[in-house]
């Protein structure tokens, strides 16, 4: 294992650490600010994500959002390649998708113009630590070639984290809003 890989799995434990510690405290927090943000941008198609374990539950702003526009979830096609996302309806038929989360039973594929992401940790200057797979990374990345993407980092305030071990690879976030407030990177 590569030092920044030994630095990576050292800033995951502690940012899944933190995480589970906010998530006990806030019983899942709010997504008020999410829904607050997200209003400024009613019918721009986007995604959220079904939480798994102690993330941040974007699910009601993502309710809120679906009155309005599109709102599709990520589906993991396999190792390596970039997410999709498809057309997720509140109460709609879910299926079990791969790492626990739910994707919707039919896919109906559509590219997000906003991407709200699940993290591990994040830092000041919208460095994200993921779970390690490259997903968003790769996502994001495809999507940005074809359009401005706006990637916005869900989390508590408990996941922020300094010098983040980071690679050229790594998206940056370009907002990250938590249960208490709405952050720019680089202000």
């Amino acid at each position: 294992m590569s030092d920044l890989e030994q630095r990576k799995a050292a800033a995951r434990k502690a940012g899944f650490a933190r995480r589970k510690a906010a998530h006990a405290a806030t019983n899942g927090a709010s997504s008020a600010l999410l829904s607050e943000v997200l209003a400024g941008y009613r019918g721009v198609p986007l995604s959220g994500y079904v939480p798994i374990r102690t993330e941040i539950d974007p699910l009601p702003a993502m309710a809120e959002a679906a009155a309005h526009g599109p709102v599709g979830v990520p589906v993991i096609l396999g190792a390596g390649k970039p997410l999709r996302f498809s057309r997720w309806e509140p109460g709609g038929a879910m299926r079990d998708g791969p790492f626990g989360a739910s994707v919707p039973e039919v896919d109906d594929f559509l590219d997000p113009e906003i991407v709200i992401v699940p993290l591990v940790a994040f830092d000041l200057n919208g460095g994200r630590l993921g779970y390690g797979g490259g997903f968003y990374d790769r996502t994001l990345e495809r999507l940005r070639r074809k359009r401005a993407t706006l990637a916005i980092g869900f989390a508590y305030d408990a996941q922020l984290a300094e010098d983040l071990p980071l690679e050229a690879t790594d998206q940056p976030l370009d907002l990250i809003v938590t249960e208490s407030r709405v952050l720019t990177p680089g202000l």
